[in-house]
């Protein structure tokens, strides 16, 4: 039993799916960077100078100056904002992965077009071998 898990460890795709969860770990962590730190202050901006991701609905008694003081209080709310930038982040992530794998297939079928031979065109019988039926034929 050890081993199969030994040779299910090492089969490539093993190897190449874990690959992919430690680069997409590491891209999140990117994408959050570049929603939190370049997209949000832009929204913001326009936005009259609110942060759009501390956004929320008090859903509860009582009043607050932000978010984390109504969550640290017990406070229920509704965090509209942090939704919707989850969904921006949803739609980079899948936006720049759309555009990973279009790239990796044309690198793929531009591979598979060099391995290809070109199809040879079809060979008629040379000059010689021409002669060579014509004097076979003449022997005759």
């Amino acid at each position: 039993m050890l081993q199969e898990f030994k040779d299910f460890i090492a089969k490539g795709n093993v190897m190449d799916m874990a690959v992919g969860i430690i680069i997409g770990a590491a891209f999140t962590a990117i994408v959050s960077s570049l929603v939190g730190d370049l997209i949000n202050p832009i929204i913001s901006l326009f936005m009259g100078g609110i942060d759009f991701a501390g956004q929320y609905v008090l859903l509860g008694e009582g009043e607050y100056a932000s978010m984390a003081e109504a969550e640290e209080a017990g406070a229920a709310v509704f965090a509209w904002g942090r939704f919707v930038m989850a969904i921006l982040n949803f739609l980079i992530i899948a936006f720049v992965v759309f555009l990973l794998v279009k790239a990796v297939n044309r690198a793929k079928d531009a591979a598979a077009k060099e391995e290809e031979p070109a199809p040879e065109e079809p060979k008629g019988p040379t000059q010689e071998e021409l002669l060579m039926e014509i004097r076979d034929a003449l022997k005759k």
